[in-house]
């Protein structure tokens, strides 16, 4: 392998029998060179310029103090890294380098992406734990009260540890409960979407059906490290945990460990066994209360007796006797009737004065009369008016109905039905014989309609057919009007 970090102060000349490579060539070259000089490496640095392309590919840049490389991750790798990359956070990246002969840039095709040491874990954690709080996920406000004595209990926790026999163990103990186990793994890339899958099924379990949908959660695992727990420091598990309908205890590791899901849960618990006395309260201190609740209530309630005996007799002592109840009832009684029949006079008192006034007010029945007998000669006199003036218009009408018949007799259409007609030519009426030339045409008007005629020749008269002589009207002879 050849070592560019001292190259010569002055080039060396150039020897006239080396290759001439083109800019393809010499860029696959070098493609070549450092895949095979660095197959496989991990680098340290500080995430830089992050970006998530549509392909679903990841580019990216690692950076130190003194140096900067490109780095990309395909889109299979991407869905399966442990963590979600994001700028500012130190990881260690494996892969291989190579070249983009597109832009003459090598980088490193980065296939596996972990945090840098536990400082670099506590400060992702510190920045989530703000953006969810930020959120509101942590609001005590969201955060209800555990059943007293629920009826289903669901666990959410690995169904081989030691955790589930402690927290089932502790159960017995206390007060007996039916358990639904969810079986996840509390560990790895896929412990995180199994746990919040699992409070979400949970969640989802219909109330009356066939597998009974529990009264209370919790969350456990056992202790370990920052790593071993980060499972439920990932926003998926966070956000499953605030979101559930079923209120939820967080049991994960030991009492000095915390993760993000004790801030989202109803209630933290230092360890599973722990949730478990949370969850139930004891048998027997149940039984013991019940009990003592029993002879507690029969105390009060035979204090409330007496107080209540003492206290009727009390006021029977101060009651009066029924007969003076009634002595005193009757004369009010009396009096009641006494006041009412002065004030029925009274009354009848006040109408008959103010009938007078109102008599006093109204007009003699004669004035009213003659009041009346001026309003109908009145009314008569406007009737007499109305009368007269609708003889004048009924002779008008006559005497329109009479022009009428006038203008009737002596109209053109009064003489077409005595057996006139009216001859119709190209300028209008024809009254002489020169305004029509041979082969006009004409229109000749009768009292029925009109028809159409031709004017012909003199020297060739048309052959008209005999008219038959109309019969006289009124029994007389018409005489002719020419």
């Amino acid at each position: 392998m050849s070592d560019f970090s001292n190259p010569p102060e002055e080039p060396a000349p150039a020897a006239p029998n080396l290759p001439v490579y083109s800019v393809s060539e010499i860029s696959r070259a070098i493609k070549r060179t450092l895949e095979g000089g660095f197959e496989w490496v991990r680098v340290r640095g500080e995430i830089s310029g992050f970006k998530r392309a549509a392909s679903g590919h990841l580019y990216m840049a690692l950076k130190d103090r003194d140096a900067v490389i490109d780095g990309v991750c395909w889109r299979g790798i991407a869905g399966r890294l442990p963590i979600k990359p994001e700028d500012g956070m130190e990881v260690i990246a494996s892969g291989r380098v190579t070249a983009f002969a597109g832009r003459s840039k090598y980088q490193l095709v980065i296939e596996q992406m972990d945090l840098a040491g536990e400082g670099a874990l506590l400060k992702l954690l510190e920045e989530r734990k703000r953006k969810l709080a930020a959120e509101g996920l942590f609001d005590e406000a969201r955060k209800r009260s555990l059943p007293y004595l629920p009826d289903v209990i669901g666990v959410v926790t690995s169904p081989t540890g030691a955790v589930i026999r402690d927290i089932l163990h502790r159960l017995a103990d206390r007060f007996p409960r039916r358990v639904l186990v969810w079986p996840v793994l509390v560990q790895g890339e896929t412990a995180a979407a199994q746990v919040a899958a699992a409070i979400e099924g949970f969640n989802n379990l219909p109330p009356k059906g066939p597998v009974p949908r529990p009264d209370l959660l919790i969350v456990a695992r056992g202790g370990g490290s920052l790593e071993d727990l980060w499972a439920f420091n990932e926003e998926i598990v966070v956000r499953a945990a605030a979101a559930s309908d079923i209120p939820l205890i967080s049991a994960v590791g030991h009492e000095t460990d915390v993760t993000l899901i004790d801030f989202a849960s109803d209630r933290r618990a230092p360890t599973p066994s722990a949730a478990a006395e949370m969850a139930v309260p004891v048998h027997a201190e149940l039984v013991s209360q019940v009990l003592d609740g029993e002879r507690r209530l029969r105390m009060a309630w035979q204090r409330s007796l007496a107080e209540r005996r003492t206290v009727i007799e009390g006021l029977e002592r101060g009651l009066p006797h029924p007969a003076r109840l009634l002595e005193e009832k009757s004369q009010r009684l009396d009096d009641r009737a006494e006041r009412l029949e002065s004030a029925g006079r009274r009354f009848i008192a006040q109408r008959h004065e103010r009938t007078e006034d109102l008599a006093a007010r109204l007009p003699h029945p004669r004035r009213q009369l003659a009041l009346a007998r001026e309003r109908l000669a009145e009314a008569s006199r406007r009737l007499a008016t109305m009368f007269e003036r609708r003889d004048v218009v009924e002779r008008k009408r006559e005497a329109l109905d009479a022009l009428g018949r006038v203008l009737k007799t002596v109209s053109y259409q009064s003489t077409l039905e005595r057996g006139f007609a009216v001859v119709h030519g190209p300028d209008g009426v024809a009254t002489r014989s020169a305004q029509l030339n041979v082969g006009d045409a004409l229109g000749i008007e009768f009292a029925d309609g009109r028809v159409p005629a031709t004017v012909g020749s003199p020297s060739a008269p048309a052959a008209r057919p005999a008219r038959r002589k109309p019969a006289p009207r009124g029994g007389g002879e018409q005489g002719n009007l020419l």
